[in-house]
């Protein structure tokens, strides 16, 4: 076990935990964030993405020992400050299950902060990665083309 002090959804927290604990399952078992989900644990389906540093990873294949001085923000973090993505998935209706959006979301966010106006080639190279079973591909590319125009 090792004490971290991270900053994560713009908070400093303390944790006594093993270096190579995914961040994941700190994220929900040790700090009650549930909102990354898991889904495959090998860092392949996005279901588990949240930023570090701005840049989506996966946090079922990080160990906590690399977070570093890195700043994490999750779901729950951008869901308190209201961003334009959250809106207009809600206006086109994105989900159909919804297992996979919190990664989809986050991977759409990273995409908008680095292209204010990407085209069909740049989403679906930032969402390349970003497993959805029920199919909803186009409703998401059509939400991040909104969220762009509400940015």
């Amino acid at each position: 076990m090792a004490i971290y002090t991270i900053q994560i959804n713009y908070k400093e927290v303390t944790i006594d935990v093993p270096a190579e604990k995914p961040v994941l399952w700190v994220l929900r078992d040790d700090l009650g964030l549930l909102g990354t989900k898991y889904g495959c644990g090998i860092a392949q389906c996005g279901a588990c993405t949240v930023h570090l540093n701005g840049n989506p990873v996966r946090s079922c294949a990080l160990p906590i020992a690399s977070i570093g001085k890195g700043t994490l923000l999750t779901i729950e973090g951008y869901a308190s400050k209201k961003h334009p993505v959250f809106k207009a998935w809600e206006e086109i209706n994105v989900p159909q299950c919804g297992y996979c959006q919190t990664g989809q979301i986050m991977s759409a966010i990273a995409l908008l902060n680095r292209n204010k106006n990407p085209d069909d080639k740049a989403i679906d190279a930032a969402m390349n990665g970003n497993l959805c079973r029920c199919g909803t591909y186009y409703r998401i590319r059509k939400a991040i083309k909104r969220a762009a125009k509400l940015n």
